[in-house]
């Protein structure tokens, strides 16, 4: 494992946020919950399949913005779908894959398949995936597929 990892910062919440996060990610766990003196949580280490996550009860002085997301690439489009709708659940849709969860922390749920379409080495046949992409909310591989000649 990494030395590095990504802290998120919460008002509240870190510990029920890495419940959802972990049940969510396949690979997925919490690695250990800090405790204050009081008892309450102060900060929650996950690890999203082999990505290690930190999540810290903050204060409501700072709230989680678009600066930074998750990515995440799913092999198919039933996992895209399964991931895109259980964190809109509570949260926002934005383009392109992207959304914020009930939480407030952004994520890029992605088909495999997507950065090969927007990367072909043909400009016309690159130009046509990204064009259909820029035009969604949840990334529908199948619908770029067909923008994108011979794919």
């Amino acid at each position: 494992m990494s030395s590095v990892q990504t802290f998120l910062w919460f008002a509240s919440g870190a510990e029920e946020a890495a419940e959802f996060y972990v049940s969510l990610v396949p690979d997925s766990r919490i690695v250990d919950v800090q405790r204050g003196p009081d008892g309450q949580v102060v900060a929650v280490r996950i690890d999203l399949d082999g990505q290690r996550f930190g999540l810290l009860n903050g204060n409501p002085h700072y709230a989680p913005n678009d600066f930074a997301s998750i990515y995440v690439e799913r092999p198919t489009q039933e996992d895209v779908d399964r991931l895109w709708d259980a964190l809109l659940d509570g949260g926002e849709p934005a383009a392109c894959g992207w959304l914020r969860d009930r939480y407030g922390v952004s994520w890029q749920v992605i088909p495999a398949e997507l950065p090969g379409l927007l990367a072909d080495p043909d400009p016309a046949k690159a130009r046509a995936a990204t064009e259909a992409m820029l035009t969604m909310q949840k990334i529908e591989i199948d619908k770029i597929k067909q923008a994108h000649p011979a794919a």
